[in-house]
């Protein structure tokens, strides 16, 4: 996240959570994690509710790369409509354009996400997107730029992503270098780990 120089790994290490940070390492052994599950690091005193609720938040936000203010208007946005605040809360962040494009494997984690994009190596619905919080709707087709497609890196990212399962939402065709947004992502399909009502009340204070 532009801004926010805290060592990835210190963050998932201080809120016990893979928050995926750092690609393919968040998958293997050498995740910060797997050496506090082993009891090398102390756990922490007890929470207050609003230290609960400040922790949850912080959870979500650090996962999505999300600054404060941004983060703030999706919740604002949620809470206006007619599904329940937590789960419109998560659906939005899901359907942002960097998470969509690592969730579809064209990128090894979220801030990689952001960097391609920013760069302008993808095309929606045949349009340039450069912009990472590009809200997403149903039908959508995202798809790795034709001059992109022939960059090494982009074939080592795909290599590398290669066997991380794809969300039933959308549907990937690596060959092609294109994703589409089959629909919407459902409850089922959000982060349970994430304790989101903390969150809710977090803002509604």
């Amino acid at each position: 996240m532009a801004g926010e120089r805290e060592n990835r790994c210190k963050k998932c290490r201080h809120l016990n959570t893979k928050l995926f940070l750092k690609g393919e390492r968040c998958y293997t052994d050498k995740c910060a994690l797997e050496g506090k599950k082993s009891g090398v690091f102390v756990r922490r005193r007890r929470l207050s509710q609003y230290g609960r609720q400040l922790r949850e938040k912080q959870k979500i936000r650090y996962m999505y790369g999300v600054r404060e203010n941004l983060f703030r208007k999706y919740y604002r946005m949620a809470a206006k409509s007619s599904t329940p605040t937590p789960e419109e809360f998560l659906r939005l962040l899901e359907r942002r354009l960097d998470n969509v494009v690592y969730k579809l494997g064209f990128s090894l984690s979220r801030s990689q996400a952001r960097q391609l994009v920013n760069h302008a190596h993808f095309l929606v619905n045949g349009r340039r997107a450069s912009v990472p919080s590009h809200l997403l709707k149903e039908n959508d087709v995202v798809e790795v730029k034709k001059k992109s497609k022939k960059l090494p890196f982009v074939k080592q990212i795909l290599s590398g992503s290669e066997g991380r399962p794809v969300p039933e939402w959308l549907e990937v065709d690596k060959k092609s270098f294109k994703g589409l947004v089959k629909k919407l992502p459902q409850r089922e399909d959000l982060i349970q780990e994430i304790d989101l009502a903390l969150v809710v009340e977090y803002y509604s204070r």
